[in-house]
């Protein structure tokens, strides 16, 4: 693990700080706009939404860009959104909670609209460092140590972002509205400025390596073709934004993988959306109890990143995917029956978040091993379309059945339909591949590097 990935697991870890405080103040703040789920799950959706119509461009700039310069940029951006919204919330600090909230039945308050196109403009600029991130991480590490970087990376992540990030954005909050998000503006800067740092140049313009052990595409067996392929190979730079989205639409198990995180994203979103007034309303917590709840409920995610690789090379892949999506389900069906206190929520919780970063570490290491360099950009961004293009959707489906049927109705739609997925599912899992198969060099009988599926 060598100076280059150092600094961009720092800047992963301080940009989530900053995340975790925002994920925490924003809906505060909408809270003391509104009182309406479906409003406050706006929200939500309104953040999520740039997944299903700007992720698929963002993996093509990713491909065909300098990832540093691409993610560093988009993070300077987002500081600068989010500095805009600290400005406007210092502007109208003045205006209590009551007048907003005293509008007429069916009216928006003009200052949620002003959050959800800052939101909307910060999950445009996410789609960018994401896509950005996916193409780094495999280019600093050995594929031998993926899972290693992968789950620091998601140890990091969860600690920042949900376990120290939302107390201290709560904490902020209490203190004064607009302080929460200064904090974040000024870790996207430090994270951009750390980015930019790294001197490694990224080979995700290389064409993907062959089979070594496929004769029809062996150097040594036609040499006189090989000068012929890199020049053959440059439009891949300016290649169609859709061939990732192909590329996974092919490969039958991945595909089954993106639809499942697409489901579950889904699903949570529903759940978390109005998650707020779950808290506040039946668990009767205020903003400080509310950030600690968020920042317990992150203890599993930490927990599930640090053992990631120690179970993946135990128990494999297959394994760990398999346990995490017929137990975060149960996990939620919980909540929503004997979530009544604190204290259960946040155990629960934890089994959840844990099953997460596992599923995370698995899937992602995966991933990375079995999509060409040059379109790991793409085919990252085209899984995180479907994955998290599905969380505008849960958020307003979460809104819609708090609103009609209560603040737990959310919880036991969302368990029951990852339950009835992952039963679905379960015999595609069979086709995960050995811990050989995935080596670089596997042979033709293992390559998936040109995916066909059925």
């Amino acid at each position: 693990m060598h100076r280059d990935w150092r600094l961009l697991w720092a800047a992963n870890g301080i940009s989530s700080l900053g995340d975790g405080a925002l994920l925490a103040a924003l809906p505060l703040l909408a809270a003391t706009l509104t009182q309406d789920p479906r409003l406050i799950a706006g929200v939500t959706a309104w953040g999520t939404l740039p997944w299903l119509l700007a992720a698929l461009p963002a993996g093509a700039l990713a491909d065909r860009t300098d990832g540093r310069r691409l993610m560093g940029g988009a993070q300077l951006v987002q500081g600068a959104q989010v500095a805009v919204l600290a400005v406007l919330s210092m502007l109208h600090a003045g205006q209590s909670a009551g007048q907003s909230a005293g509008q007429s039945a069916g009216q928006i308050p003009g200052r949620i609209v002003v959050v959800y196109v800052v939101a909307f403009a910060i999950g445009v600029a996410e789609t960018a460092v994401k896509g950005a991130g996916q193409t780094l991480v495999p280019d600093l590490v050995a594929p031998e140590q993926l899972e290693r970087a992968n789950g620091r990376f998601g140890a990091t992540q969860f600690a920042a972002e949900e376990f120290l990030g939302p107390p201290l954005g709560s904490l902020l909050f209490a203190l004064a509205t607009p302080l929460p998000f200064w904090a974040d503006a000024a870790t996207f800067a430090v994270s951009a400025l750390l980015v930019l740092r790294i001197r490694a140049q990224r080979r995700a313009h290389r064409p993907a390596r062959p089979p070594a052990h496929s004769p029809a595409h062996s150097p040594a067996h036609s040499p006189a073709h090989s000068p012929a392929q890199r020049p053959a190979q440059r439009p891949r730079r300016t290649v169609k934004v859709a061939d990732g989205l192909r590329w996974l639409a092919r490969h039958p198990l991945l595909r089954v993988l993106s639809g499942l995180a697409a489901v579950a994203n889904l699903a949570n979103t529903m759940a978390l959306s109005t998650f707020v007034l779950f808290a506040t309303q039946r668990l009767h917590l205020g903003p400080g109890g509310y950030g600690v709840l968020l920042g317990a409920m992150a203890a599993g995610g930490v927990l599930g990143s640090l053992l990631s690789r120690f179970a993946i090379e135990h128990l494999g892949g297959r394994a760990v995917v398999t346990t995490t999506i017929l137990l975060t389900p149960a996990a939620q069906l919980a909540i929503a029956i004997a979530g009544r206190n604190p204290v259960t929520v946040a155990v629960l919780a934890v089994i959840s978040s844990g099953c997460a970063s596992l599923w995370n570490v698995a899937t992602m290491s995966l991933r990375q091993r079995l999509v060409p360099a040059e379109l790991r950009g793409r085919v990252g961004n085209a899984g995180l379309a479907l994955a998290w293009g599905a969380q505008p959707v849960g958020a307003v489906l979460g809104g819609l059945v708090a609103g009609s049927f209560g603040l737990a109705a959310p919880w036991l739609l969302a368990g029951l339909l990852r339950l009835v997925t992952a039963l679905a599912a379960l015999p595609a899992l069979r086709r995960w591949p050995s811990a050989a198969a995935q080596r670089p060099d596997a042979g033709p009988a293992t390559d998936v590097g040109t995916p066909s599926g059925t």
